[in-house]
């Protein structure tokens, strides 16, 4: 298995790290309010269609890695309480490299997550927002707490991988609760209430 180290830590590859991530989510979400802040004129009818329509979208994509992620802190959870089989065991290594992969923009539906096209509508801004913030959720928070699970299974008393998944978990509830807001800001505008972002609470068992 390949060395794992905190995403944020010095050294890490340019592309792995939090600030770049930002940058380039933030890019992402200048580049389609350019594309499409020009004057529109669409019922409330068809703002909420196009709205649900884009979250759909962002639900499928986001719905790999939230799974990945989950799958990682339950092997984490098992192996810190003692209670991870043998067999479970042997195989976890394999399981947490395809969640690695989950959550990484190799992988086609995190690529199409970042490329999610939004309308120029007010609603759509918001909307726009959150897709940058499951972006840094997917690639950058959930990556991060995969990777430190990963250390931890190497070595379960890994201060610094510790140190990582604690850090993972506070950017996994605070961008969650960001894109909660981001979805909630375009309910008001629409008055309406829109499907979710697919962005679980996540628990980070301690180590015994």
């Amino acid at each position: 298995m390949n060395e794992h180290r905190n995403s944020s830590a010095p050294g890490a590859p340019w592309y792995r790290r939090r600030a770049v991530l930002v940058g380039a989510a933030v890019a992402a979400v200048l580049a389609i309010t350019v594309v499409t802040d020009l004057p529109v004129h669409t019922s409330r009818a068809s703002d909420i269609s196009s709205e649900r329509g884009v979250m759909s979208e962002l639900n499928t994509d986001l719905a790999p890695c939230a799974y990945a992620v989950h799958e990682a802190l339950t092997i984490w959870g098992e192996q810190a309480a003692r209670s991870l089989s043998a067999s479970d065991r042997a195989i976890s290594a394999s399981l947490l490299r395809d969640d690695q992969a989950a959550c990484s923009f190799t992988n086609e539906t995190i690529f199409n997550l970042s490329n999610i096209e939004v309308p120029g509508s007010t609603a759509g801004k918001d909307l726009g927002h959150l897709v940058a913030t499951s972006t840094l959720w997917t690639t950058s928070d959930a990556l991060q707490a995969i990777e430190a699970v990963q250390a931890l299974m190497l070595d379960r008393n890994d201060s610094g991988a510790l140190r990582s998944l604690d850090a993972a978990e506070r950017k996994l509830a605070a961008d969650r609760r960001a894109g909660l807001a981001e979805e909630a800001r375009a309910d008001r505008t629409l008055d309406t209430r829109l499907p979710p972002p697919d962005m679980p609470p996540m628990s980070m068992p301690e180590s015994k």
